[in-house]
């Protein structure tokens, strides 16, 4: 069961969770015309009283391009105003999840996206681990990811994620914990919500932008991290017979953060993931506000007035 923060920003204001409610002649619902953001917040170690956000400034701008998408002016700079004040409001005291979501609000029939209404709201719930940081077994989709050239990938269209959900709901139901999503050119993609990395002989690979995959703020900082410990990283189109022969593969997303993956189809990966390892115990340690080389990237609230 979830289990919702209080307090929710809807309609330019902010209400009880439970009031928050939309029509079920809501434009957004029918056609899938919203785009989302998600981010994670933990209270300070150091801190009962602040709470820690992970990039709060590039989700806020992802989530102001995704808008874009939808023919919405909403700033970057008034996204993070509301969450930081959203966050307040609602003095979370354990590990958390933000969804803010930008929609196509009005109750018209018509699919389109001008001359419509849009409206901007964000809800939180109390969220651990996504997937077992032990490690999760993939098979391989049958289906496939969208092309850029019919669907703005880019950007987190709601729209997007029945793919993901059919995909997520075969794997579990096959037996699997998730899902590999190839591209139309049979290309190594993605997950069903995060981003994907093969070790071998010491270097990174990950599918570049022109595979069709989400730009994912996880993966942007697993990179710069890799580089800066000195790992090789390269992107570039990966092979599906690369990951059955891989030393080691991970899964990176907000909600994920870094995932080894344990098991593709019926091949067992190897148990020891020194990369993967070393970049998790680095990735947690900056969330935490425990790395002062990366201080940039955790953005703290108080909750005191």
């Amino acid at each position: 069961m979830n289990n919702f923060l209080p307090i929710a920003y809807f309609q330019n204001k902010f209400v009880p969770f439970a009031e928050a409610n939309i029509s079920i002649a809501t434009h957004a619902l029918h056609y899938g015309t919203g785009a989302f953001g998600g981010m994670r917040g933990i209270p300070d170690p150091q801190n009962a009283k602040q709470i820690l956000l992970f990039r709060l400034d590039r989700h806020c701008q992802r989530l102001s391009d995704s808008a874009k998408y939808l023919q919405y002016d909403l700033p970057a700079d008034k996204i993070k105003q509301i969450i930081v004040d959203f966050i307040k409001k609602n003095q979370p005291n354990t590990s958390f999840y933000i969804r803010p979501f930008v929609y196509t609000s009005d109750l018209g029939i018509a699919p389109r996206l001008h001359k419509i209404e849009k409206d901007f709201f964000v809800y939180g719930l109390e969220l651990g681990d996504y997937l077992s940081a032990e490690g999760v077994s993939c098979r391989i989709s049958s289906w496939y990811r969208q092309e850029d050239r019919s669907f703005p990938l880019r950007g987190k269209i709601s729209a997007a994620y029945i793919t993901s959900s059919l995909a997520k709901t075969e794997a579990v139901e096959s037996g699997f914990d998730e899902a590999i999503l190839m591209n139309s050119q049979g290309k190594v993609c993605e997950a069903t919500g995060m981003n994907i990395f093969v070790v071998r002989n010491g270097e990174i690979i990950t599918p570049g932008f022109d595979q069709d995959i989400l730009e994912g703020i996880t993966r942007d900082s697993v990179i710069t991290l890799a580089k800066d410990l000195g790992i090789k990283t390269i992107e570039r189109p990966v092979d599906k017979s690369e990951l059955l022969i891989a030393d080691e593969v991970f899964l990176s997303g907000t909600a994920a953060k870094i995932t080894p993956v344990k098991r593709i189809e019926n091949y067992q990966l190897p148990e020891n993931r020194p990369v993967t390892e070393k970049l998790r115990q680095k990735l947690i340690a900056i969330t935490e506000n425990q790395d002062p080389n990366y201080q940039d990237w955790v953005y703290p609230i108080s909750l005191e007035e």
